[in-house]
């Protein structure tokens, strides 16, 4: 970890020294120096059309189509500035709701709003969604992150100048164990420290079936539950919701893949 640790030191001696100038030097204009280098280090990565097309990257360009998710990214920030949120978990019920492709489509949508730094982690470790939906193959997966075996540095993917993604290469059988762990809060307050990012996007296993999100829950600020029309139905989400607010923060619940538009929006939103 002291690649981490050296990068950490120096963005803290930088926005020192910063700071000393301005107080010695008031009636002159000082830029506070940030991290920004870690972002610029980590390898980019960009989309095959067929990859956008195929997986409902929607998102993906600006335009009508994207309409939905840059008005879901908007609430997010109003939400997350209001109450002082950077930390936004994304959960569902039950597997198959699009979750994973609503997280990829508001990463998109975060990347566009340039004065934000957004980062998004694939914490569903039993399967390999984010990866998969991105068409991106990584040498290491979030799991060896957060058991500090690596850096996120050594990890991460960067699409634009402003969202960083990690990513898994593969599923892992004892991510309930990992999740809820010392090591994984110790690595994700490393990550903040080093990255600084505005908002974290984590996309976290349905709650149904496994403990693994609700062992996690406690190092988020809030949760957005995703359900799918049709399909979860209102016990569901009652359940989902009511549990969710025992462990955080419930910014809301979003209504995916509806066949039935309302306001020229194929998603509903309603607040927690």
């Amino acid at each position: 970890m002291e690649k981490l640790q050296v990068a950490i030191e120096k963005a803290r001696a930088q926005r020192e020294e910063a700071r000393q100038n301005v107080a010695q030097n008031p009636a002159e204009e000082q830029l506070i120096e940030t991290p920004g280098d870690v972002w610029a280090e980590l390898p980019s990565f960009d989309l095959k059309p067929r990859v956008v097309r195929k997986n409902l990257l929607v998102s993906y360009n600006a335009g009508e189509d994207a309409g939905p998710f840059d008005m879901l990214r908007t609430r997010i920030i109003q939400h997350a500035t209001k109450n002082s949120w950077r930390r936004v978990a994304l959960v569902s019920p039950q597997k198959g709701s699009g979750k994973s492709t609503t997280t990829a489509n508001l990463a998109f949508s975060f990347g566009r709003q340039r004065d934000k730094k957004t980062l998004v982690l694939d914490l569903d470790l039993r399967r390999c969604g984010l990866s998969r939906i991105l068409g991106q193959k990584c040498k290491h997966n979030m799991a060896t992150v957060l058991q500090r075996e690596i850096e996120f540095s050594e990890h991460g993917l960067r699409f634009g100048d402003n969202v960083a993604f990690g990513l898994n290469n593969g599923p892992i059988g004892n991510s309930s164990e990992i999740l809820q762990s010392n090591r994984a809060r110790e690595s994700l307050d490393e990550i903040d420290n080093c990255f600084n990012p505005d908002i974290v996007l984590f996309d976290l296993p349905p709650l149904l079936g496994a403990d693994d999100t609700f062992g996690f829950l406690k190092n988020v600020d809030c949760a957005l539950l995703i359900a799918e029309a049709d399909k979860t139905t209102i016990a569901q989400i009652d359940v989902a919701e009511r549990q969710l607010a025992e462990l955080t923060n419930v910014m809301g619940v979003v209504l995916n893949k509806s066949r039935y538009l309302g306001n020229d929006d194929g998603y509903e939103y309603s607040n927690g």
